[in-house]
């Protein structure tokens, strides 16, 4: 059976449900379900997105409302076709219960709207906001993995390594097996300051598949981090068999931003973001308190220096963050090649350089294959990058 490649960025928030209502309060207003849809399907070129607030029964009215009015459909398969993306409908829930020293994030996936409808029921009387993004889930974390698994859905920890409300970010954590049953996680999904090198000193994490995902908050981030996936079609079953590597399925690579452009990569000080001390107080307005680093957390936790055989994980950060890339110029790209994805992967240096200076084109390859240099960022300062 032939497989394809498909694009997937499975963590994007929403911001306001069809009546203008908020659901992620930190999200754009323009990061509605529809928009989302429209743009990684004409814009964006992702196959398949995650939204990961569609435990909302308002996001939920607008799946019905875009399948009975606006041409998208369920998938025998699972998930609900777009235009050319698959939706896959998914909820991010904190859990703190017993046995987690700190509020952690975890996404669960479904198969059908019928199903996370069902979740939303046994959901919402464990939850104060069912209306709301990310909310705490009052009960433990296992009870919670048997529900998602009940439904025949997917368990991914979110964001691992992040300082706040992560599994390992906490820094009182040293064990998934400490919270949750290993065996029913489905995949784990790395955030936006670690990479798969870094992420594989932990020995516990090394039969799971690694995702990365935007964690998008506006439209312009949808894509900010991806993967690519070979399966038969994007559909929530070729999901669950890429994460298991079934029959030749599986993740073939991860796209996200260099580690040292995350805005938790390094340690600094809680109050005014400088770097760490050997002394431990900073030294310019001796607070003593400080914000652990993505890198210092994972030297903490590593166990293991061996090999993992894992997909390529290419540095990479979305088009807008090119210097001298603005909207106009994106546009211009746009048009002449369709999608992002068109731009990134598939356009070569001469198409390029008739729409672009050579210089930009230059950073759009350099980009491609990983190389562009990176400023390190840290206690919630993205880094950057420059042209070469």
């Amino acid at each position: 059976m032939a497989l394809n490649r498909f694009f997937a960025d499975l963590h994007i928030h929403i911001g306001r449900d069809m009546y203008n209502q908020p659901v992620k309060i930190t999200g754009a207003r323009t990061l509605t379900l529809s928009n989302i849809l429209v743009e990684a399907s004409r814009n964006k070129g992702i196959d398949m997105v995650g939204v990961i607030d569609s435990h909302v029964p308002a996001v939920q009215a607008e799946i019905e409302e875009l399948i009975a009015d606006f041409g998208a459909k369920e998938l025998t398969q699972g998930g609900i076709q777009y235009e050319k993306t698959t939706l896959i409908l998914g909820s991010e829930i904190e859990v703190y219960d017993q046995y987690c020293q700190g509020p952690i994030h975890v996404l669960c996936f479904f198969p059908s709207l019928s199903k996370m409808k069902q979740f939303t029921h046994w959901l919402q009387d464990k939850m104060t906001n069912i209306h709301l993004s990310s909310q705490r889930y009052y009960g433990s974390g296992k009870d919670l993995q048997y529900k998602v698994k009940e439904l025949e859905g997917l368990f991914i920890p979110a964001h691992v390594f992040t300082p706040f409300k992560s599994l390992y970010g906490k820094g009182v954590t040293r064990s998934l097996q400490e919270v949750l049953d290993p065996d029913l996680i489905d995949g784990i999904e790395l955030g936006l300051s670690a990479d798969t090198m870094m992420a594989d000193q932990i020995s516990e994490l090394h039969n799971y598949t690694f995702l990365t995902n935007s964690d998008a908050h506006s439209l312009a981030k949808i894509g900010r981090e991806y993967q690519q996936i070979a399966m038969e079609n994007p559909s929530f079953r070729e999901l669950n068999w890429a994460l298991h590597r079934i029959d030749g399925r599986g993740f073939t690579a991860n796209f996200g931003m260099n580690p040292l452009l995350g805005k938790y990569h390094n340690t600094v000080c809680s109050e005014c973001l400088n770097p760490a001390q050997a002394d431990n107080r900073c030294s310019s307005c001796g607070n003593r308190k400080w914000i652990k680093g993505v890198k210092e957390r994972i030297n903490e936790l590593k166990d293991n220096n061996k090999q993992v055989a894992r997909p390529p994980y290419v540095h990479q950060v979305p088009l807008e963050y090119l210097p001298t890339l603005g909207p106009k110029t994106l546009q211009r790209l746009l048009d002449a090649f369709g999608t992002e994805m068109d731009i990134l992967h598939r356009a070569t240096r001469k198409e390029l350089e008739q729409v672009v200076s050579k210089k930009l084109a230059n950073a759009i390859l350099l980009m491609r294959k990983g190389k562009l240099p990176a400023v390190p960022g840290g206690g919630g300062k993205y880094g950057r990058i420059s042209l070469p």
